[in-house]
């Protein structure tokens, strides 16, 4: 199908891009940078977007679209060493917030911590981000220049 390896990652690079929701620019400046930065990098860990830890289609269709919300990951990292598994979130207001931000919802803010423990328990390391720090790619770019590094030292990522 593709005439070479560099075709066979650009299309699959640009399929991950589109999957990304197009109403965050957190999310999308995030994939972006983490893929400029480690562009020069073979061997380093996949930023798969929009992972599902569980899906199973008769729990949505007997539960409702908002059943298992708390069941999709941001980001999952794969191919680290020792089977490790590394989420990586941005959140937004809709995180915390009800009526389009104005009102803070503990209710939702519980959820979102509630998730967190059960991605945890599951040997997931869940590290979250703002919306707002990745609201420009320049912001992202920087913020990923200091977090990355960090991050693969903690898990013993090499980066050919």
């Amino acid at each position: 199908m593709f005439d070479s390896e560099v075709e066979a990652r650009m299309d699959l690079y640009q399929r991950l891009l589109r999957s990304l929701p197009e109403n965050s620019d957190g999310q999308r400046n995030l994939f972006l940078a983490y893929h400029e930065i480690l562009a020069p990098s073979v061997d380093v860990p996949a930023l798969l977007p929009e992972v599902w830890l569980h899906w199973d289609h008769r729990t949505v269709h007997q539960r409702g679209p908002e059943a298992l919300l708390r069941s999709r990951m941001g980001f999952l990292l794969l191919l680290l060493p020792h089977g490790q598994r590394v989420v990586l979130e941005v959140d937004g207001s809709q995180h915390y917030t009800h009526d389009r931000g104005r009102t803070p919802d503990t209710a939702k803010y519980a959820a979102m911590v509630a998730a967190d423990r059960d991605l945890k328990l599951r040997e997931y390391e869940v590290f979250r981000f703002g919306h707002d720090e990745l609201k420009l790619i320049e912001d992202a770019r920087t913020l990923l220049q200091q977090f990355l590094p960090d991050l693969f030292r903690r898990f013993r990522v090499s980066r050919n």
